[in-house]
């Protein structure tokens, strides 16, 4: 621990404050900061995608050397279409993560931390209090009651098969397996030649896991695809935010006084995806480069409002598939939306769409029933006490 007050203090080591913590490294090394992570390695246990469109070209630039794969394009399947796309995509494994800021950040780094209390002017770690002129915290997503969510749920497992898997380029959504708890695809990362990350994941109006069946669920899958697994790598699981509506405003209203946050902590993510990927790599520029690190509050505040109401597009769309049709029909809505000119789909990732882009999006005939899709539209933005099935 640093006695001394430190210029910042970041809360949780995982992605958002990871990187806010290696681009002030990059940037500002005058700067005392500490990085505090309770379990032993940054980053967890979790693999990051993102694609090309998504950053500018100085943001692919320092975000390099976190990319463990590579791929020129993906491919997407539904019952009725299969299509493949030349958007260029890239993962960051948590291995990754950590083997690169763990080296970069040295004796900023404090793993196996207990923290027990935290404030705009410091925290308790380990029993001792820190102060800082700045504290982000970056511990994951926190339930508001200002705030109505679906969810995005999956267990993925990294296995080395036995002969080659003979898939060249990343399938981001198989939708062609069974349609359980509500739109359910398959997502399969190639690796190596054998090595794959198969992901079963599903957009639900529920956030329990059953993490054993999904586990039998993907053994299945890979016995469909004809693959014979020699052993099991390592496995993950998550339960994402997908907004469907609420109040920005009372959601940081209820936040500690002055307490800066970062990531899906602070409501900074893509909205219908879940991926928080791009906009921490845009908050950790922004916070970078600040002319006083006393504005970072204001300012991630500021980027957190103006994202939400950005995205109310977004959230319509989500309300849609989750009130507008059956669960088992939901990837109707994913198998035409996929049959969109590939830069409209580019522009959705990177939650940069256009009017143009909204107005096609809507129009001609909705895979939905005409009343339900109204209806669900016309939900209101700031909540209902109906709930996501």
């Amino acid at each position: 621990m640093v006695d001394a007050p430190l210029d910042v203090l970041l809360i949780g080591g995982g992605l958002a404050n990871g990187l806010i913590a290696w681009r002030l490294r990059q940037t500002r090394p005058e700067l005392r900061i500490l990085l505090v992570e309770r379990g032993a390695t940054l980053g967890g246990n979790h693999t990051w995608s993102y694609y090309h469109p998504d950053l500018t070209p100085a943001q692919h630039a320092w975000l390099a050397p976190l990319v463990a794969h590579r791929w020129p394009g993906y491919e997407v399947r539904f019952p009725a279409h299969r299509r493949r796309l030349s958007t260029p995509c890239y993962s960051i494994s948590a291995d990754r993560f950590h083997q690169v800021l763990q080296p970069a950040l040295g004796d900023a780094v404090l793993l196996g931390a207990i923290v027990d209390e935290v404030s705009a002017t410091g925290a308790r770690i380990n029993g001792a209090w820190q102060p800082a002129g700045l504290v982000i915290d970056g511990r994951g997503h926190a339930a508001s009651p200002h705030m109505r969510y679906a969810w995005q749920k999956f267990v993925g497992r990294e296995v080395l098969l036995r002969q080659p898997h003979g898939q060249a380029l990343p399938v981001i959504m198989d939708a062609t397996v069974s349609q359980d708890d509500g739109y359910r695809f398959v997502y399969t990362l190639p690796l190596d030649e054998r090595r794959i990350l198969v992901e079963d994941t599903y957009y639900s109006g529920a956030p329990a896991l059953d993490e054993a069946a999904l586990r039998r669920r993907i053994d299945d899958y890979i016995a469909a695809r004809g693959w014979q697994v020699e052993r099991v790598e390592r496995e993950e699981s998550g339960v994402l935010p997908i907004a469907l509506s609420g109040d920005i405003e009372r959601f940081w209203r209820d936040k500690p006084a002055q307490l800066a946050c970062s990531g899906l902590r602070a409501g900074l993510f893509h909205a219908t995806t879940g991926y928080s990927l791009p906009f921490a790599v845009r908050l950790a520029d922004e916070i970078a480069a600040l002319p006083a690190l006393s504005e970072a509050g204001d300012c991630i505040r500021a980027r957190s409002v103006a994202q939400w109401r950005g995205q109310l597009f977004m959230r319509l769309l989500n309300r849609m598939l989750f009130f507008a049709s059956a669960p088992a029909q939901r990837y109707r809505l994913l198998q035409r939306f996929y049959g969109l000119p590939q830069a409209r789909i580019e522009r959705f990732y990177a939650a940069r769409l256009t009017w143009a882009d909204k107005l096609r999006i809507l129009s001609g005939k909705p895979p939905v029933p005409l009343g339900a899709a109204f209806m669900a539209m016309a939900n209101i933005e700031r909540g209902t006490s109906s709930k996501p099935s």
